[in-house]
């Protein structure tokens, strides 16, 4: 029943043919008198013009016209339809391209482009690459310059804000990727800074960067959180695993944002100490069994919200550990407790 997928697309390529036709026609016939005499242009020749689109390959010939004597000119001739697509590449098939990119890999974003389009010999996975970086090079240069602080105004300012409707969460992450050029296991390496910004209604956009490359990171990221509404008396809770290179992040974008460490990796660090604690000695050690229930009451204090009582039990569990000889791996997990607390 119904078309086809290749009826379809051979439909689509042939619509869009004809339509495209049909607008150049009259493009060019409004070009061909002069504006200001009306005096009719005189044709030079013509060539063909390559421009692809989502639904084909178009080969259009394109006339060169002389311009017209009544007004000084630096060129003799010039091409209407060349001056009108400035870019062989239609707006929608560069932003299919681009979205498909930034999903998946660049020869499966073309398989699947043509598996459903009628572009089977108008683009690969070169080609694809290549729009991808220009439509991000051109978003990026969209991008205000980077700042220290975006943080404008007083707190008289922000009280006269109107109140916002929610608060904003942002979850962060990072992660190391290799590169395509490394050349060793130790170097080659870089990371990349992923992020989610959520509002109360469910509706969210996402964001990421390269850190130490990307000129742009905190603008990038306040300009996404602005376009959700992001005020300077509204409330914005970053949430990340601690690292020094998202941690900060909040004190440079809103004066009511705060930091907190996302319970996956605060979890993490935990059973981290725990191992750590478990070479404190054999079970049944006084100070191995101490460290572990004192832990597993950290975790309990702060899965409930009792963080006053976590600190309590932070604080009781490092004066155990700051014996007046103490071990190696005591030291070490004094040390990691201390920096779990801050």
């Amino acid at each position: 029943m119904g078309l086809t997928l290749a009826e379809a697309k051979a439909i689509l390529a042939g619509t869009q043919k004809t339509m495209v036709d049909r607008q150049i026609t009259d493009y060019l016939k409004q070009q061909a008198c002069c504006p200001h005499c009306g005096r009719r242009r005189l044709r030079k020749g013509h060539h063909i013009l390559v421009y692809r689109t989502p639904f084909g390959k178009l080969r259009l010939r394109s006339l060169r016209l002389y311009h017209c004597v009544c007004q000084p000119q630096s060129t003799r001739t010039f091409s209407p339809l060349a001056h009108l697509l400035s870019e062989r590449t239609a707006p929608e098939l560069l932003y299919l391209e681009s979205k498909f990119a930034s999903l998946m890999s660049y020869g499966l974003s073309v398989q699947l482009l043509q598996e459903v389009l009628p572009i089977e010999d108008a683009i690969n996975a070169a080609t694809v690459r290549n729009h991808a970086h220009a439509v991000g090079q051109r978003i990026d240069a969209e991008l205000g310059d980077e700042q220290v602080f975006f943080i404008d105004g007083s707190e008289r300012d922000w009280e006269q804000l109107p109140r916002p409707d929610t608060p904003l969460m942002v979850g962060l992450d990072g992660g190391y990727i290799h590169s395509c050029a490394q050349r060793s296991r130790k170097h080659g390496w870089f990371e990349v800074i992923g992020g989610k910004s959520v509002t109360d209604n469910g509706a969210f956009k996402r964001f990421a960067f390269v850190n130490n490359y990307d000129e742009k990171p905190k603008r990038r990221v306040f300009e996404l959180l602005k376009s959700q509404g992001m005020q300077s008396n509204q409330q914005v809770t970053f949430l990340s695993d601690g690292g020094d290179t998202v941690r900060d992040l909040q004190l440079y974008l809103n004066p009511n944002a705060q930091y907190l460490l996302d319970w996956f990796h605060l979890t993490m660090r935990l059973t981290v100490m725990r191992q750590m604690a478990k070479g404190l000695g054999a079970a049944g050690t006084e100070l191995r069994e101490i460290a572990l229930k004192e832990l597993e009451r950290i975790e309990w204090f702060l899965w409930h919200g009792n963080v006053f009582r976590a600190l309590e039990t932070m604080d009781d569990l490092a004066m155990d550990l700051n014996t007046e000889e103490p071990t190696v791996k005591e030291v070490t997990l004094l040390k990691k407790l201390e920096e779990f607390e801050t």
